[in-house]
């Protein structure tokens, strides 16, 4: 009986690593480029910005299983991953655009006109989490489906993580639109309204550009590993789901490190407002700031990638616990350094040796970060292993909705923070379009508002993500599945796919025997022994 197990082509891979990269660019392209612009450039209510965020997060505890529960319950000729993976991304490319298409709440012209722009940010960003959820724990999901190989599936997800990664790059959204704005602004229009239309044109290429690259997992992957025809109610996985032990293990301590996304929030403004002065094409002009801009955006983005590209080859020498718990607890000591590096600064960290500093602290931290971004979807992996092994169910879409849950309320619960910290400073509404004006004829950002903005900014990027990285190690200290079990429980999954493949084919070729019979054939004797020992194998389920 063999054993070997069924796993992606080449072809397949790289299919699907295009679609990863084209997803995370939309993700991103609304996770900063939208916090950015609903923020920064039409001037948004910092506690309604919050608010905004968080309750789209809790409307999410909802949406993710219970899209997990459809996913698992999908039958069709391309799989149960892949018909979302091939007809939501247009769908979500239309409501991704929608949430640039707002007005400036600080020049409306009534009360009434504010309560609209506010509502219409609301609306359009729940939508656009609704929507993709549908795209997102598909995606995930597939990657347990493309191969039985435990190696081929991690380094898959390391893959994922890296080219997830560079869908970061997306961020360059807030770059591009306002070096865009500042060509409108030279044909007449306000410096707000330039920077509005600058963010609107980029968002609508951008988007359109990505979801292209987004219809490659759907069209080019193919979902290679059986899975039981057996479902449950939304009910019944969300109690499976909080039940598998080592799962909700990995789901808290996602959770209890929500605040490092203040990273993904917060790191664009910072750069903006207080390496270039409100502006990124200031940069372009002065050499030391875009010296420090460079080091200090290099720094973060460097970190991951280095840190998700070592994690795959790490976790074949380390426990993956041993990793994710070490990441957590060395990855808090560089965020909080930066802070101390601000105080010691006096806020004034813009000379290169400051810069410097700083560039190996932000590796540090997001070289942590990336890592356990890795383990985290490696261990959610094996966590939907561990559940059909106890109870013969794969429940992929289910397991991997906790993903993006985590990554979802971590956005939210960051925005929350960031909110509760910059209403208390007064970087709020009205007050950060008077600041752009001021700006923008020629004030300093870091002495504006006697410098509590910078200090604000600075706050958030450092001591929230290095709290938070330390209490993420609390629910997996003693974590329920060690990798020596996993790979034994892996070993015999394969295994049972195999002997039920083979009764399958022996079922068929009995079902078959007739029709020898009649052209006069006799049947296979040896087959039907075969058979026989086959079905009675103790691993069929």
């Amino acid at each position: 009986m063999s054993t070997a197990a069924n796993t992606y082509t080449r072809g397949e891979r790289n299919g699907f690593l295009i679609g990863m990269f084209g997803q995370n660019m939309i993700y991103n392209i609304v996770a900063t480029g939208t916090y950015f612009y609903f923020q920064n450039v039409i001037a948004l209510p910092a506690m309604a910005l919050g608010w905004i965020f968080a309750l789209a997060r809790v409307w999410d505890a909802i949406n993710d299983p219970m899209m997990g529960t459809i996913v698992d319950r999908t039958k069709s000729r391309w799989g149960k991953c892949r018909p979302y993976l091939i007809f939501a991304p247009p769908i979500i490319m239309i409501i991704t655009i929608a949430t640039f298409l707002n007005s400036n709440y600080a020049t409306a012209a009534s009360q009434g006109a504010r309560v609209g722009i506010v509502a219409w940010a609301a609306v359009s960003y729940v939508l656009w989490g609704m929507l993709y959820t549908i795209g997102d724990i598909p995606l995930w999901g597939i990657t347990s489906l493309m191969t039985e190989d435990e190696e081929k599936r991690n380094s898959l997800l390391g893959l994922a993580r890296i080219v997830a990664g560079f869908g970061a790059g997306a961020t360059l959204i807030v770059q591009i639109a306002q070096f865009l704005g500042t060509t409108f602004e030279s044909k007449g229009l306000t410096y707000a309204q330039a920077q509005q239309r600058g963010f609107i044109v980029t968002a609508i290429v951008m988007t359109v550009f990505s979801t292209i690259l987004f219809e490659c997992a759907g069209l080019f992957t193919k979902e290679r590993v059986q899975h039981s025809d057996q479902h449950y109610t939304m009910k019944e996985s969300f109690a499976t789901a909080i039940k598998n032990k080592p799962f909700r293990q990995i789901l808290i301590s996602g959770i209890l490190r929500s605040p490092v996304m203040l990273l993904m929030t917060g790191a664009m403004t910072l750069l903006t407002y207080y390496y270039c002065n409100g502006n990124i094409v200031n940069a372009f002009s002065n050499p030391s700031m875009l010296l420090n801009l460079a080091l200090i955006g290099a720094g973060v983005f460097l970190g991951m990638f280095g840190g998700m590209a070592l994690t795959p080859s790490l976790a074949k020498k380390y426990e993956k616990k041993t990793l994710y718990n070490t990441f957590s607890l060395v990855g808090a000591v560089p965020f909080a350094l930066v802070f101390v590096m601000y105080l010691i600064g006096h806020g004034d960290i813009r000379s290169l040796g400051y810069s410097i500093v700083c560039f190996f602290l932000f590796a540090i931290g997001g070289g942590c970060w990336g890592g356990l971004n890795v383990l985290q979807s490696a261990m959610i992996a094996d966590c939907i292993d561990y559940e059909e092994y106890t109870n013969g169910v794969r429940t992929d879409g289910v397991f991997f909705s906790g993903q993006s849950f985590i990554t979802k309320l971590s956005s939210g619960i960051a925005s929350l923070i960031s909110a509760v910290v910059f209403a208390a400073v007064g970087y709020s509404g009205v007050n950060i379009d008077r600041m752009n004006t001021a700006l923008n004829e020629g004030a300093d950002f870091l002495t504006y508002a006697d410098g509590k903005y910078a200090m604000a900014m600075f706050l958030l990027v450092s001591i929230p993500p290095a709290i938070g990285m330390v209490l993420a190690a609390i629910p997996t200290w003693h974590y329920a599945l060690p990798d020596t079990e996993h790979k034994r429980i892996l070993a015999e999954l394969v295994a049972r796919r195999a002997a039920s493949a083979d009764a399958a084919s022996s079922t068929a070729t009995a079902t078959t025997a007739p029709a020898f019979a009649s052209s006069g054939a006799a049947p296979d004797t040896t087959t039907s022994a075969t058979n026989t020992t086959d079905i009675d194998d103790p691993y069929i389920i």
